[in-house]
C-alpha cells in the first residue's frame, strides 16, 4: 500500500451519486486520511462533512470538486493550509487559483482523483 496522504476533499457532499462522494470513499479504501469539506450537512461512510474553513495541519493534497465561482471564498484558506498539491478535478479547473498556488510553491494538477487512485498515480 502506498503512503497515506492527508487529503481534503473540497466540495464533499452526502449525495451518493456525486464524484466527490466517490472520491472520499476511494481515498478511505486506499488508506488515506480524509477530511470531507463541503456546504451540505451529512457524512460519507461515517465521516462527518466539515464546514467553513477549519485549520488543518499537515495537509498533503486538496482535491477540488467545486466549480470556479464557489472556489473564490476558499483562495486564502487553501493557500494558508500550504498543501503539497491541489488537484483540480474535471469541471473544477481554475487557472487563477492554480497560478496563485504555484506562486506559493504548491504543486498544481488538473486530473481526476478517481482515475489517479484507480491506476496508482495518486
Amino acid at each position: 500500500m502506498q503512503n497515506s496522504r492527508k487529503t481534503i476533499v473540497l466540495g464533499a457532499t452526502p449525495r451518493a451519486g456525486r464524484y466527490a462522494y466517490a472520491a472520499v470513499q476511494q481515498l478511505l479504501q486506499k488508506g488515506h486520511e480524509v477530511i470531507p469539506l463541503g456546504i451540505r450537512e451529512g457524512e460519507i461512510d461515517g465521516l462527518p462533512i466539515q464546514h467553513g474553513q477549519p485549520m488543518i495541519d499537515d495537509v498533503d493534497t486538496v482535491t477540488v470538486y467545486l466549480n470556479v465561482a464557489h472556489q473564490r471564498p476558499y483562495y486564502d484558506y487553501l493557500l494558508k493550509l500550504r498543501p503539497r498539491r491541489i488537484i483540480f478535478n474535471p469541471g473544477a479547473e481554475n487557472p487563477e487559483l492554480a497560478r496563485l498556488a504555484s506562486a506559493e510553491g504548491i504543486e498544481v494538477e488538473s486530473a481526476c482523483t478517481l482515475v489517479l487512485l484507480a491506476y496508482g498515480g495518486y
